[in-house]
């Protein structure tokens, strides 16, 4: 199973009134860590969609653990758990740089699509890249 981590600083406004980030905002957090993990395999989101080639995200979940707050360092751990014909999802893990312990996991299905928005077959080129 192909991983890969970044690092994120987390932003004050990305927290509520208690100082503890926005849970929505770890939906975002995932997608920082799918970009970067595509961009670590040679694959840019950007070309992607120029190719009129589209992953959309038809389910996501997040499992809360522990809260994170301004100022932390996390690190977020991206993992392809499954790919099939037209849809891939990645598995998610964040925790505070040099701790073990979760502050959130989750995951997300990609659908493929095409210039027409319909689902297609992941390319061969994508695929080989996240095989």
């Amino acid at each position: 199973m192909k991983c890969n981590e970044i690092n994120v600083r987390v932003r004050y406004q990305e927290t509520d009134q208690m100082g503890i980030v926005y849970y929505s905002n770890y939906f975002v957090y995932f997608e920082m860590g799918r970009i970067e993990f595509l961009r670590s395999v040679g694959i840019s989101y950007a070309e992607l969609e120029k190719e009129n080639v589209f992953l959309a995200v038809a389910d996501a979940h997040c499992k809360y653990r522990s809260p994170a707050v301004f100022d932390d360092l996390l690190v977020i751990k991206t993992c392809i758990s499954m790919m099939k014909l037209a849809r891939i999802e990645f598995s998610y893990e964040i925790r505070r740089v040099n701790e073990e312990a979760l502050i959130a996991e989750g995951s997300t299905l990609l659908a493929c699509l095409g210039a027409n928005k319909k689902p297609m077959a992941i390319p061969e080129k994508i695929r080989d890249a996240l095989s």
